[in-house]
């Protein structure tokens, strides 16, 4: 058992480092920031931490400490002034660069004594992935905020053709749901859209295509004219993110209560607040350094068709309140 009892030590060790990663708080300025120096200090302590982790199990713990350890000391440079986008996706990765270290632990603590097991190889290999990934991670708060952006992008444009797929004319929404002759699904009004339903059904579809036309238009702007060059700039940029990031839920609550039976109260608040943070991101776009003058035509043109959506919807839903 002695044996096992510095793979113990080591795991309540990397608990604790993941705890302050999860939590803790950069440090600020000891010394002038550089953005590349932290890239290879950061590069070169996942690497070593991958070595780490194909060492035999004797060998494992106090290394692999110390190399997760420098991790995290690395990640805690990366000041708050570089953006909050980027350092939530450092902090991800170096996160689960530990949580692999902490599963590898495990699964040597839970096999047989000097037995290399698969769950070891495939552990050790989840280690691995996670070290890669930090070769992928955005470089600066720019690329950060346009890889969110994407990835909102990517969510808004699954769920809007979800919907254009049942909305398809005649088709009932539920009809992957296998026919049950005692709930009696088919025959059941509840399962279906209503001429009714559908007019206001097409004022939401509508929402839902401004919001992609919104995330389009602002991730190409961001990829053209971002900078994260200055403070001013790197804030406006995490604001972009942070108002955007409320797209694609707001998208899916709405979604969520288009299907039958339609609560056109609940489709109304749902539109509502979808409306309310696209005005908030094109107002933020607007203000913002990403926005030249020439750009400023289609944040008007898309603030008109949210508005004129929502009107839609408002007089659909008018005996509704």
């Amino acid at each position: 058992m002695e044996a096992r009892e510095p793979l113990r030590d080591l795991r309540g060790a990397l608990r604790a480092v993941l705890a302050r990663v999860r939590e803790g708080e950069p440090g600020e300025g000891r010394e002038p920031f550089e953005l590349p120096r932290f890239w290879d200090a950061l590069g070169q302590a996942f690497k070593v931490t991958s070595q780490e982790a194909t060492k035999d199990c004797q060998k494992l713990s106090e290394d692999v400490q110390n190399a997760i350890l420098a991790v995290a000391a690395v990640y805690y440079w990366l000041p708050k002034g570089q953006g909050t986008t980027l350092r939530k996706m450092v902090r991800d990765a170096t996160a689960e660069v530990v949580e692999g270290m902490i599963q590898l632990t495990e699964t040597i603590l839970s096999a047989p004594l000097e037995s290399l097991s698969q769950e070891q190889l495939i552990s050790t290999g989840g280690v691995w992935e996670a070290c890669e990934r930090v070769s992928n991670l955005p470089r600066d708060n720019q690329a950060a905020v346009v890889s969110a952006l994407a990835a909102c992008l990517g969510v808004v444009k699954d769920a809007l053709e979800e919907m254009e797929h049942a909305l398809v004319e005649g088709q009932d929404p539920y009809s992957d749901i296998m026919e049950d002759e005692e709930l009696g699904f088919r025959g059941n009004r509840d399962t279906y859209w209503s001429e009714a339903d559908r007019k206001l059904l097409s004022s939401c579809m509508g929402l839902m295509k401004a919001s992609k036309s919104c995330l389009k238009k602002v991730l190409g702007v961001v990829k053209a004219y971002g900078k994260a060059d200055c403070p001013e700039r790197i804030a406006q940029l995490d604001d972009l993110a942070d108002i955007a990031s409320e797209i694609s839920p707001s998208v899916d609550e709405l979604a969520l209560s288009m299907y039958p039976p339609v609560n056109q109260l609940a489709v109304r608040l749902n539109a509502a607040k979808l409306a309310s943070v696209l005005k908030k991101v094109l107002e933020i776009t607007k203000t913002s350094h990403v926005c030249p003058p020439s750009e400023e035509g289609w944040v008007q043109f898309l603030t008109g068709a949210v508005d004129h959506n929502m009107n839609k919807i408002k007089n659909f839903t008018q005996g509704q309140l």
